[in-house]
């Protein structure tokens, strides 16, 4: 374990490195499951691949066997990294087993020495501090990270947090009142304010000193605020351009720690890093590998009582360890439940919750918000379904769905899972009399941000970035939006569909499944930008089929044994199934491959 003493002076600005953090790989039995991100095949519905069109990869290379030897793997594990180019090499063994040592040094990261100087003044002289987050999960663990540091090292902090109701997305004018009467000298916006010029003005004149957190596209006019961090400012030097809010929020704590020449274990705060970021689709390579890999294990030790009391209500065994896809599909969703149908200060409250009491009541909240909203859903999403058979917009390069009705707040999950579903960029809107709201997703590595810019003339506003993003329209340009949308989207060489099953490795039917297992969770975190493996298990057998949920649960006989699977949101499968005995399609898709907080899924079949 690396000492204070060897940590090289440089990183000593990113984060306290004195005892960095490991995922827990708690022994598994032989029969136990494979880790969550690794599930059963599941029979082909039609309309997807015969088992016949599926390309079997073949075993692992001499060079792979190699790779596992040299590097202490299972074989499997390493086939995977040989077949993506890796081989025994310092970066492999860092990315395999990443250091908060590792992390980018900031020098170079635009005005985060000028926040940090700010916020400095602000705790020595005791002017209170407002701390205005989206209502997201970046934005409320990004709001909840500056808000506990600036309380940890003396400040006066006041956490406030858009509404969908009241101002909606961003830094709102609603919210700007907001900050006026908390009597606030100071303003930092976590998640949000790079494209709200005209309320950062306002701010200004009104005599408080705005610094802006975000890492959204930035616009071409200069941004009135004091200060700005945001990665994607074509002067920042920051190379690493994937953070989210919640890491420019953690390395911005370290900085004022520095400038105030504070004692502060920030590896506190490293569990939120890792919602955040997982939630909102950041890319899991870099400095977010680093500081998610960090930020499960903090998770497993269940230190922050909002979050143990939300494991308890969701009957996560935290103990056991915890993977990027926990988060997306069952911590994420939970905490963006409250911002979505009701007042998501119940979320940010739980997060900051300080014992085990406040903490149980509020999750229990959380718990009963996120049962209604998963029936709104599944409402919202038959609806849905049944316009799109209805227009057979099923052959369309992509699709665009509106009604009267829809809940803003539940259409960017209907979006997800209609993306999912047909392997198209999706738009999804609520429509409120003459004006909507929606939600854009799409297949993994589409731009959706190109493809709305291309739009734009058919849109009353829209934002985000290229993984997800929101737009605004009238109800009477919801025909031309949707003849754009799908102009924008076409494809050369034919339209979009739902991309087919494809195994990447084999599994290896040398080893036990409880080694294989082992060493596909070396791949964590898996997500957007390193999807996890989908393994063909040749000769396996569906035994047992059931939907739990929504979600699907298989019992697959392999080769050397019994494997459970578990694919989230995929239990309308289990009608297609085969039943006990039956032979299903040999692809062994991985549900962690669904790609941190979004949909489209590796045990599709």
């Amino acid at each position: 374990m690396t000492q204070p003493s060897e940590t090289p002076r440089r990183f000593r600005d990113v984060l306290d490195v004195a005892e960095p953090v490991s995922v827990p790989r708690p022994a598994r039995p032989a029969a136990a499951p494979l880790p969550e991100g690794v599930a059963a095949a599941v029979p082909v519905q039609p309309g997807a691949p015969a088992p016949a069109d599926l390309i079997d990869p073949g075993e692992a290379a001499p060079a792979a066997l190699e790779l596992a030897r040299t590097l202490g793997l299972a074989v499997t594990a390493a086939d995977v990294l040989h077949r993506a180019g890796r081989a025994d090499d310092p970066e492999t063994r860092r990315w395999l087993e990443p250091l908060l040592a590792h992390l980018t040094p900031p020098d170079a990261m635009a005005d985060r020495a000028l926040c940090a100087d700010r916020l400095a003044r602000a705790v020595r002289a005791g002017e209170r501090v407002a701390v205005f987050g989206d209502y997201d999960c970046d934005g409320i663990t990004s709001t909840a990270i500056v808000t506990g540091v600036l309380r940890a090292l003396g400040g006066d902090a006041v956490p406030l947090l858009a509404t969908r109701q009241e101002g909606g997305y961003g830094f709102s004018a609603p919210a700007l009142a907001r900050v006026r009467e908390s009597g606030a000298r100071v303003l930092v916006t976590c998640d949000c304010g790079s494209s709200d010029h005209e309320r950062i003005a306002a701010a200004r004149a009104a005599g408080i000193d705005v610094l802006v957190i975000d890492h959204h596209l930035v616009p071409s006019e200069p941004l009135p605020a004091m200060a700005f961090l945001n990665p994607h400012r074509p002067e920042c030097g920051f190379p690493f351009k994937g953070l989210a809010s919640c890491g420019l929020a953690l390395s911005l704590a370290a900085a004022l720690r520095k400038e105030l020449g504070a004692k502060l274990d920030l590896r506190h705060w490293l569990d939120l890093v890792a919602i955040g970021t997982v939630a909102d689709v950041a890319p899991l390579t870099g400095d977010n590998r680093v500081l998610v890999r960090a930020g499960l294990a903090m998770l497993a030790r269940g230190s922050r009582p909002g979050l143990r009391a939300l494991a308890g209500h969701a009957k996560i065994d935290l103990g056991r360890g915890l993977t990027a896809s926990d988060i997306a599909f069952r911590i994420a969703p939970r905490l963006n439940a409250p911002g979505r149908l009701a007042d998501p200060d119940r979320a940010l409250a739980l997060l900051m919750a300080g014992d085990d009491a406040s903490a149980w009541s509020l999750a229990a909240q959380v718990e009963q918000i996120t049962l209604e909203r998963r029936a709104l859903q599944e409402r919202m999403i038959a609806e849905a379904t049944a316009d799109i058979e209805a227009g057979g917009w099923a052959a369309d390069p992509a699709i665009v769905l509106a009604r009267q009705g829809w809940h803003v707040g539940v259409v960017g999950i209907v979006a997800g899972r209609v993306a999912s579903k047909y392997g198209k960029p999706t738009i999804v809107i609520g429509l409120e009399g003459a004006v909507g709201r929606g939600s854009v997703r799409g297949p993994s590595g589409f731009r959706l941000h190109d493809a709305l810019t291309a739009c734009s003339a058919d849109l009353a506003a829209f934002g985000g970035h290229q993984a997800a993003a929101g737009v605004e329209v009238r109800a009477d340009r919801i025909e031309a939006l949707r003849a754009a949308w799908n102009q924008a989207c076409q494809r050369p060489g034919g339209l979009a569909g739902p991309p087919a099953v494809q195994a990447d490795v084999r599994l290896d039917e040398r080893a036990d499944l409880a080694s294989a297992a082992g060493g596909l969770e070396q791949l964590e975190p898996c997500g957007e930008h390193n999807r996890a493996p989908r393994v063909l298990l040749r000769g396996a057998k569906v035994l047992a089929v059931r939907e739990i949920k929504g979600h699907l649960k298989l019992e697959v006989q392999a080769a050397r044994g019994m494997v459970s699977a578990f694919g989230f949101e995929l239990g309308a499968l289990a009608g297609a199934s085969p039943g006990p005995g039956g032979t299903p399609a040999p692809a062994l898709p991985s549900a962690r491959g669904r790609g941190a907080g979004r949909p489209g899924g590796p045990l599709r079949p």
